[in-house]
């Protein structure tokens, strides 16, 4: 294996508290490297999820297109798991697409190897319950902060988690995932710039 899974591995322990070393090992090796090229597609909405990935490095746009314009729900950076959630785990059809923003190294379980944990690891109800848990809040916690705060609000509270994101994907898309147009993006932007925020 090119790709080491220490990563993967220390990820993991953060999502499964008190997770035994074998246990671990084995949900690890289910895990196998792939490389997705930039502008390729991760998933296509309408077509089921099959896979579950955990970022090595690179960038993954979530996005689902409208009448009038994309919407960009997410972008998956290193460090996070990536998929269509409830396609995933209740094999239906893909509400987003997933494009790769750069050359992306990914560590894929499939499905069918998913489901086979359940028969290898015996607590993997109890692991697989914290993980389910461990994105629905974070996905919470994403809708509260887009709700609760203002533009402006939103954009420091997303610069502070994320200032290398910046200069490394099209503004665009992060004033899309923020809920904002790109002139009010470039506008509390230049704010910034001048100290007035």
């Amino acid at each position: 294996m090119n790709m080491t899974t220490t990563d993967l591995e220390q990820n993991l322990t953060s999502y499964f508290k008190d997770i035994e070393a074998d246990d671990l090992k084995t949900i690890v090796s289910f895990f196998k490297p792939e490389l997705i090229k930039k502008n390729e597609f991760f998933l296509e909405a309408g077509k089921k999820s099959t896979k579950l990935s955990f970022i090595r490095s690179g960038f993954l746009r979530i996005f689902c297109e409208t009448e009038k314009k994309e919407i960009t729900q997410w972008i998956s950076t290193k460090g996070y798991f990536v998929t269509d959630l409830s396609s995933f785990i209740s094999d239906i059809p893909a509400r987003w697409f997933i494009q790769a923003l750069t050359d992306t190294e990914l560590f894929t379980i499939e499905k069918a190897d998913y489901e086979r944990l359940q028969d290898k690891v015996p607590q993997w109800h109890i692991l697989e319950k914290a993980f389910i848990v461990h994105c629905f809040t974070t996905i919470e916690t994403r809708i509260y902060g887009h709700l609760s705060m203002t533009a402006e609000e939103r954009y420091q509270c997303f610069f502070n988690e994320n200032p290398k994101l910046f200069n490394q994907v099209p503004l665009q898309y992060i004033a899309s995932m923020l809920g904002m147009t790109s002139e009010t993006f470039s506008r509390i932007r230049n704010k910034i710039a001048n100290g007035n925020l």
